[in-house]
């Protein structure tokens, strides 16, 4: 492949990425919801580790187990932001 085909691809996994990442946080702002009527903590520990070693588990690589959990600290952190906008502003 030319190095325009490749950017072409990464553009299409960018896109694809951006989807996905909007779905999975209108799905934690669900959550948070719930949460929120159980009154229950936004932030779950335990959640979040059984989420990093379950990513960790199923890495095929080339990005190390490090650098998988940075990446997802990052969206689960964003995730957490918007359920505390959220119910602070209702």
């Amino acid at each position: 492949m030319d190095i325009d085909t490749i950017r072409k691809e990464i553009d299409r996994l960018d896109n694809e990425l951006l989807r996905i990442f909007n779905r999975r946080a209108a799905l934690a702002l669900d959550i948070g919801e719930i949460k929120k009527g159980l009154d229950l903590p936004i932030y779950d520990p335990t959640r979040e580790k059984k989420i990093f070693e379950r990513m960790k588990a199923s890495n095929p690589g080339p990005l190390d187990d490090g650098a998988i959990v940075r990446l997802f600290e990052r969206v689960i952190d964003e995730s957490r932001r918007l359920e505390r906008i959220r119910t602070k502003g209702e």
